[in-house]
C-alpha cells in the first residue's frame, strides 16, 4: 500500500503498531525497509518520515543515514533506535548503556513544553540500552525518564522529533496523543484514512483479478471469512472455497462451517484430511517443526484437491485467496527479506505462497489490515456479528496448543477443555470481555485425587488475553467464580486431566500462543 508517509523499519517488533496508530488517527503510512528508504529518498520526497526502533546498536551500524536528514523541511520522527540515529547525526552524543530500560517507565514532561492531552507525568514503554547522553545541536529536551535519562527531543526550528520510548505500544498511555502531535502539529498532514478507504483499498485487490478463477484457502475464521465475502462480491461464481479439515479444530469451528455453508453465498467444500495430518505429525515435538509440517501437509492436500477439481470441472485456477493480515506478515519475515534488520519470532503457514509447481498467484486483500479493522469490514459487508467477532484461532490450530507430540488423545483433551471454556464464557456472558481465550495441554503430569484414588495426570492451562491487533496483549481479569467453574468442569469432564492453571503473562514478554 503506497503512501506519502514512510515508516523506515529498522527491525523493531513494534513497527507495525506505528502504522496501526496512524490509522486510528486518520493517516495512511507505508512501511519500507532501510535499503528501500535510502534508495527511494534520492528521487522521491515523502510528506513525513518515521525511523523505527530496532535491535541493533549505533556503535555497530556503519550505514550512512544522512539522506534521511538532508531536507530541512522534511518532518522526521525518530523512535528509540531512530532517535539515537538522529542524535548521532545532529552531533549529539549517544552513550552505550550499562543498564537498559525495558518495560514500563515513568515519563516526565519538561516544564514549558506541552502536548495536548498529555499530563506532566505518564507511563510509557521503554526497550533500549544505548541512549542520547548529550543533546544534539539545535535540539531541546522535552521528555525525561524517571531516572533522568533523555526520553524526548525536538529540533528548535526543523520539523524533527525524537522519542526514546515507544508511543505506538498500548502500554504507553498517551502514545496516540504524542503521535498526533507529530502528524498534525509538526508535520501538518491532512487525514486520508477511513473505514471507506480501507474497504475500497481491499476491493481494488479483488477487482484486479475479476474474470479469473480463484481458490480460497478457507479456514472459517474471521480473516478468511471476511476475505472470501469481500471477494465474492466481485468474483461471484469464480470464487471456490476449500475448507481443509486437519483434525486440529474445535467443536465450535465445525459448527460455524456448517452455518456458513447454509447461510452465506460462499461455495464451501470440506476436505477431510484428519488422518493425513495426524500421520505427518507423528513423533514431532518441536513447535516450529510442527508448524512447518502442518503448512506442508496443507499444501499437499490442497494441491491434490486442486488438480482433481480442475480435471473434473475443466477449469484452471490462477489465484489463491488467503486471509493474511499485517501481524502475520511482520512476524513471518526473515532478516534477509527485511534487509537484515529483524528477527523471526515464528513462522505462519499462510504466508509465503505455494510451491511454484502449482502455478498459483497469491491474492491477499487483507494483508495490510489489523484484526479489528477486518472485523469492522466484516460488519460493513453484512456478516453476522457472532461470526465476525469470533476469537482468533491460529492456522495450525490445536497443533500448537498441545505442547510436545500430538496424538488423537492429546488433541481430544484440548478440544474438550476448549469447548468447556467456550461454553462457560457464553454462559457467564464473558465471551466479549476477552479478545482471545483458549486452553493448552502441558507436557507434565501432576498428582491429583479422583474419587478415593490417586491420579497422576496432565495439566491444562487457560489463556485469556485482551488485545487490539495481536501485536501486544494483556491478561484478561475474569471473576474467580468463573475460573473455578471452568477448572472444576475440566477436571471432572475431561479424561486424563487433574489440574488447571491460569497463564497471566502479557505480550511482551510472552507471545499469545504458547508455541
Amino acid at each position: 500500500m503506497k503512501s506519502s508517509v514512510w515508516i523506515v523499519d529498522f527491525g523493531s517488533q513494534y513497527t507495525m503498531l506505528i502504522t496501526r496508530k496512524f490509522r486510528e488517527l486518520g493517516f495512511t503510512s507505508e512501511i519500507i525497509t532501510v535499503e528501500e528508504g535510502l534508495q527511494r529518498i534520492k528521487t522521491t520526497k515523502p510528506k513525513a518520515l518515521v525511523l523505527s526502533g530496532g535491535p541493533q546498536s549505533v556503535f555497530e551500524d556503519t550505514t550512512d543515514y544522512s539522506s534521511f536528514f538532508s531536507d530541512e523541511n522534511l518532518p522526521v520522527l525518530g523512535i528509540c533506535y531512530g532517535m539515537q540515529i538522529m542524535g548521532q547525526f545532529f552531533q549529539g552524543k549517544v552513550e552505550k548503556g550499562v543498564q537498559g530500560e525495558y518495560g514500563l517507565a515513568k515519563l516526565r514532561t519538561v516544564p514549558g513544553f506541552l502536548i495536548p492531552g498529555c499530563p506532566a507525568e505518564s507511563d510509557v514503554w521503554m526497550s533500549h540500552s544505548d541512549h542520547v547522553s548529550v543533546l544534539p545541536k539545535d535540539f531541546k529536551l522535552i521528555f525525561q525518564s524517571e531516572n533522568g535519562l533523555t526520553a524526548g527531543i525536538k529540533h528548535e526550528y526543523r520539523p524533527v522529533l525524537g522519542l526514546q520510548f515507544h508511543p505506538e505500544v498500548n502500554h504507553t498511555v498517551h502514545g496516540k496523543e504524542i503521535l498526533s502531535f507529530f502528524l498534525n502539529n509538526i508535520a501538518g498532514l491532512k487525514q486520508d484514512w477511513s473505514s471507506r478507504t480501507m474497504l475500497e483499498t481491499s476491493l481494488e485487490e479483488a477487482r484486479a483479478v475479476k474474470g479469473k478463477k480463484v481458490l480460497c484457502a478457507f479456514s472459517g475464521g474471521v480473516d478468511s471469512l471476511v476475505a472470501a465475502t469481500l471477494c465474492e462480491t466481485v468474483l461471484k461464481d469464480d470464487l471456490y472455497c476449500f475448507f481443509v479439515d486437519n483434525g486440529l479444530l474445535r467443536p465450535q469451528d465445525y459448527h460455524t462451517i456448517n452455518l456458513l455453508q447454509e447461510k452465506t453465498n460462499l461455495n464451501i467444500e470440506i476436505i477431510d484430511a484428519k488422518e493425513m495430518f495426524l500421520k505427518a505429525l507423528h513423533g514431532q515435538k518441536d513447535p516450529e517443526q510442527k508448524r512447518k509440517t502442518i503448512g506442508k501437509t496443507f499444501i499437499e492436500v490442497f494441491e491434490k484437491k486442486v488438480h482433481e477439481f480442475e480435471a473434473s470441472h475443466g477449469i484452471k485456477f490462477e489465484y489463491l485467496l488467503q486471509g493474511t493480515l499485517y501481524p502475520d506478515v511482520i512476524e513471518s519475515l526473515s532478516p534477509h527479506q527485511k534487509g537484515g534488520k529483524s528477527v523471526t519470532i515464528k513462522s505462519h503457514h499462510n504466508v509465503g505462497g505455494l510451491p511454484e509447481r502449482m502455478h498459483l498467484k497469491l491474492l491477499e486483500p487483507l494483508r495490510y489490515l489489523f484484526k479489528d479493522e477486518v472485523r469492522s469490514m466484516g460488519m460493513e459487508l453484512g456478516l453476522q456479528r457472532d461470526w465476525v467477532y469470533r476469537h482468533p484461532f491460529p492456522g495450525p490450530g490445536i497443533g500448537v496448543r498441545v505442547l510436545g507430540e500430538l496424538s488423537a488423545d492429546s488433541i481430544r483433551k484440548v478440544q474438550e477443555s476448549d469447548q468447556i471454556l467456550f461454553e462457560e464464557l457464553k454462559e457467564h456472558k464473558l465471551y466479549d470481555s476477552t479478545w482471545q481465550a483458549f486452553t493448552v495441554l502441558l507436557p507434565v503430569k501432576t498428582v491429583g485425587v479422583k474419587g478415593d484414588g490417586r491420579a497422576y495426570e496432565e495439566v491444562i492451562a487457560l489463556r485469556m488475553v485482551n488485545s487490539q491487533d495481536g501485536m501486544t496483549a494483556s491478561v484478561t481479569e475474569l471473576p474467580w467464580s468463573f475460573l473455578n467453574k471452568v477448572s472444576s468442569r475440566i477436571c471432572n469432564e475431561v479424561k486424563g486431566i487433574t489440574r488447571v492453571v491460569y497463564d497471566i503473562t502479557s505480550k511482551p514478554p510472552g507471545t499469545i500462543e504458547w508455541e
